[in-house]
């Protein structure tokens, strides 16, 4: 069962909370913005790790990681964000609107289509938890659909990443395309609000 909410409350880090839910065993899980200064340290460490190369930031200094966070922050339609799992920073979002970042025309851009990117700490000081990608995926998602206005998720992983595909599937996720983007070669992707639903609630993800 999965309980959530969407706040503005003062929570741990630098940021407000913006949202947060409950799973199961895996406990409570939080969603605040990032602070390009005060989180750069911690970031560097999850973008530069061997875990993340699919990031494609494996060459990035501090500084470039402030740079591009702060980017993130004055930009009109691109946000970040740090997910907090028992109050512990745990993963990173990013959402965009691929009608101006990312997918600025390579797709056909829908009204109400937001688009996301995610990154699980790939060393947690505790080790890894079963399930634990999966809630964070999860959490993201209701994250994204907890705004009225969002009807569709937009992601293009790397062809390569066999592991966030199956993630994808996992939450309802439908494969369009393959797309040629100057970085990579991507697997364009899209979730409705209702498939997410189905996905979560028929597939015991929750």
């Amino acid at each position: 069962m999965t309980d959530h909410a969407h706040t503005t409350a003062p929570g741990p880090g630098p940021g407000p909370v913006q949202f947060t839910r409950t799973e199961g065993r895996l406990g409570a899980f939080a969603v605040r913005d990032v602070d390009p200064l005060e989180d750069a340290g911690l970031l560097h460490g999850w973008v530069t790790h061997p875990k993340s190369s699919f990031w494609l930031m494996q060459g990035a200094t501090l500084t470039d990681v402030e740079r591009a966070y702060m980017a993130i922050a004055a930009a009109g339609h691109h946000d970040a964000y740090i997910g907090l799992h028992e109050g512990r920073p745990a993963f990173l979002i990013e959402r965009y609107d691929p009608a101006h970042v990312e997918l600025k025309g390579l797709y056909d851009a829908r009204p109400g289509d937001i688009g996301m990117h995610f990154l699980v700490d790939p060393a947690p000081a505790g080790g890894p938890l079963h399930g634990f990608t999966l809630a964070v995926l999860t959490t993201v998602m209701e994250f994204l659909f907890a705004d009225p206005a969002v009807t569709r998720v937009v992601v293009e992983p790397d062809v390569r990443n066999s592991a966030v595909h199956a993630l994808n599937e996992a939450v309802g996720f439908e494969v369009v395309e393959k797309i040629a983007k100057p970085e990579k070669e991507a697997l364009l992707s899209v979730c409705t609000r209702d498939r997410f639903h189905a996905a979560t609630t028929e597939g015991g993800t929750r």
